[in-house]
């Protein structure tokens, strides 16, 4: 495999207004997972339980302005479709795991569409992909948009992975897997922990506490409560990498040169009418048009 086909385009063009926006949504989805640790003891928000709703109302506008950022001009029909195929698939798998047992399906197809695709690409199958399947199973809560943008990252990481080629790419591929699982079954817990095991416990969370005190907390009862999920959500990307990728990714990336996302186009002068049209050398994948 050469390297031009380690990397056969760009299905979504981030431009520098894009990648702003992409960090500015990414920042603030870290505080609001992470505000129990970040935010000021004494602030009203500390000891709010209205906390989460407020960032499960305001995450879902930060995303839809990022989404249709990267759309305006950054996406073609090619890259619509594509992402309609690659999300509609995924939310077809994710009921098939449903999560039990930490059996999830759908973060192996975002690691391997982020990867062929880009960072871009994947940022946006992520999150497309868990709303999806949200509709579909109906688990449309204040959970859903930390789903979206814990998703959201999974596809974004994959595509900014370094280039590999052949076994090491596989390797790679599902080594991002394993801790990609991990990393979103942590920023879940986060985002509810402080909410869901009461006050006055080991576990619970304590407002005003100091950092490493409530931080200490927290990785305590993510090892108690949901080690074995996430440990198993891992175990289940490494496996459907590991047995999917050659193929899937050799589809993809087949997919992605016929499209020719990147290629530019060319605009012929119109020549005599009477005249036989001379052929003209293009590089391959080049598309070629005639003025109006």
């Amino acid at each position: 495999m050469s390297a031009a086909d380690a990397r056969p385009g760009r299905a979504i063009r981030m431009r520098p207004r894009s990648t702003v926006a992409v960090a500015l949504v990414s920042l603030a989805g870290l505080v609001a997972f992470g505000w129990p640790l970040l935010v000021d003891p004494s602030s009203g928000l500390a000891h709010s339980a209205d906390a989460p709703l407020v960032f499960a109302l305001v995450l879902p506008l930060l995303l839809a302005v990022v989404l249709a950022e990267i759309a305006e001009g950054g996406m073609d029909v090619k890259a619509v479709a594509m992402l309609g195929v690659l999300s509609a698939v995924g939310a077809a798998l994710r009921p098939l795991g449903a999560g039990t047992a930490g059996l999830e399906t759908v973060f192996f197809l975002l690691v391997l569409g982020g990867r062929v695709f880009g960072a871009g690409f994947g940022f946006v199958q992520g999150a497309v992909t868990l709303f999806a399947s949200a509709l579909i199973t109906g688990g449309v809560g204040p959970w859903l948009p930390f789903q979206m943008l814990g998703a959201a990252w999974v596809g974004m990481g994959a595509g900014l992975l370094p280039r590999a080629r052949g076994k090491a790419e596989v390797v790679l591929l599902a080594g991002y897997g394993a801790l990609a699982g991990l990393a979103y079954g942590f920023l879940l817990n986060l985002s509810f922990w402080p909410f869901s095991t009461g006050t006055g416990g080991g576990l619970s969370f304590v407002a005003g506490a100091p950092l490493l005190e409530n931080l200490h907390r927290f990785v305590v009862f993510s090892l108690a409560t949901s080690l074995g999920w996430d440990l198993g959500r891992a175990l289940t990307n490494v496996i459907l990498v590991s047995v999917t990728a050659r193929p899937v990714l050799g589809a993809l990336r087949r997919a992605a040169r016929r499209a020719a996302f990147e290629a530019p186009v060319a605009f012929e002068e119109a020549g005599d009418a009477d005249a036989p049209a001379s052929p003209r050398s293009r590089a391959p994948g080049e598309l070629a048009q005639s003025p109006p």
